[in-house]
């Protein structure tokens, strides 16, 4: 999910955490109130645009055994698009509108984001998009079907750059198994991030992961025209960053 440059992380390996998964999660939920417009949006449109998920232990948790019916959420049968760490969701209120022919769901932990995510959907009359308040790798794993996503969007995730916090990368091993399982064969996982070091991570990872293949050429794969510019990609940009995007392909049969 989005990074907010933040140092100011509680360490998970305090003795006192809770611990209610096997493995670190890609997120820190931070304590903050909503405003009140986006308590507003919540109370008026979540029963729309939010999916009710059955919990495991943790609030953001998917309990297993409980796959979503996609026909019956969305009212048809789409070519469906999943954007991990939507945010305040820009990008993909933008690509519903774009891309009426689609489905789109919007994975994300915070509260605020996802109010203001359904806010501009609703002014933007867009119904082809719904979200999820969830812990990402199980939403891939637990709630979607298996082989029903036709992509995956991962802009911008937290790179947690301190040694002690990488191991809560999203994209590391174990990660893409649990994508290719949402993927239909030849379904697309499309990655950016603004840090060398997490590229050079992403894209070895998938490198080693026999279920993918690559869908570009050379060392990096051209900027998604898909992908409108949002704070995070001019943060990096004005920080002396570059962007790095990386597509890679679900093998048929793996």
């Amino acid at each position: 999910m989005p990074h907010p440059d933040a140092d100011d992380v509680p360490d998970d390996d305090a003795p006192d955490a809770p611990r209610f998964r096997d493995k670190p999660v890609s997120f820190v939920r931070r304590s903050g109130r909503m405003s009140d417009g986006q308590e507003r949006a919540w109370a008026a449109l979540s029963p729309h645009y939010l999916l009710d998920v059955e919990r495991a232990a943790a609030v953001t948790s998917i309990r297993p055994g409980d796959p979503v019916d996609l026909t019956a959420v969305y009212g048809r049968s789409a070519p469906l698009v999943v954007e991990i760490g939507s945010g305040q969701g820009h990008a993909i209120v933008h690509a519903a509108g774009a891309t009426p022919e689609a489905d789109f769901l919007a994975v994300e932990v915070f509260r605020a984001g996802l109010a203001r995510t359904m806010l501009d959907a609703d002014r933007a009359g867009i119904d082809n998009l719904r979200l999820v308040e969830a812990n990402a790798p199980e939403v891939l794993e637990h709630l979607l079907p298996a082989a029903s996503v036709d992509e995956i969007w991962i802009f911008f995730p937290d790179p947690w750059h301190k040694n002690k916090h990488t191991k809560r990368r999203l994209v590391a091993p174990g990660f893409p198994a649990v994508a290719a399982r949402a993927l239909k064969p030849g379904g697309r996982l499309r990655l950016a991030t603004d840090w060398e070091d997490y590229a050079l991570q992403m894209r070895e990872v998938m490198t080693a992961a026999t279920e993918f293949a690559p869908g570009f050429e050379g060392a990096w794969a051209p900027r998604f025209e898909g992908r409108i510019m949002t704070a995070f990609e001019r943060k990096g940009l004005a920080k002396g960053r570059d962007i790095r995007d990386l597509v890679y392909v679900r093998r048929d049969g793996a």
